[in-house]
């Protein structure tokens, strides 16, 4: 059946390639035996430095938010890739900090990803991908909920 109108179409569109890089990504990821979201994570804390962040700033970081953040940081602490630490001055901030364990997970993960992602998209125009990405900046701004 057609679409109701273009708008549906293109909706669905985004979705249905959001998914499908995500599979791919997850295929990718499971023999070092992390999801996306914890890829994401990894990702996040070592653009933070040696600094870390609060899992409140490695949530709104996130690229698709999730529920429980606390318990996302728990399953990486206990995986080696992430060490948390309580604030000496405000004890009720804990700061996440990737670790060397974690830092070379993402090493090992940077050719294969880097060659998914050319396989996925590589394969368009420097011109065409920077229309992309600039429709989909565009569309995350007129988003109410826009995140980033």
């Amino acid at each position: 059946k057609p679409f109701g109108s273009p708008v549906q179409e293109a909706v669905l569109s985004i979705k249905r390639t959001a998914a499908l890089l995500e599979l791919r990504l997850a295929e990718l990821l499971r023999p070092y035996g992390v999801t996306p979201t914890q890829y994401n994570v990894l990702r996040i804390l070592r653009g933070a430095g040696a600094d870390g962040l609060p899992r409140c700033e490695v949530q709104g970081r996130l690229v698709a938010p999730v529920a429980d953040t606390t318990r996302l940081l728990d399953r990486l602490e206990k995986m080696g890739l992430v060490l948390r630490a309580r604030d000496t001055e405000d004890r009720r901030v804990v700061t996440s900090r990737i670790t060397p364990r974690g830092l070379a997970l993402l090493d090992k993960v940077a050719a294969p990803l880097k060659q998914l992602e050319e396989n996925e998209v590589g394969q368009l125009s420097d011109t065409r991908l920077r229309t992309l990405i600039s429709i989909l900046d565009e569309v995350r701004r007129l988003t109410p909920c826009h995140r980033g």
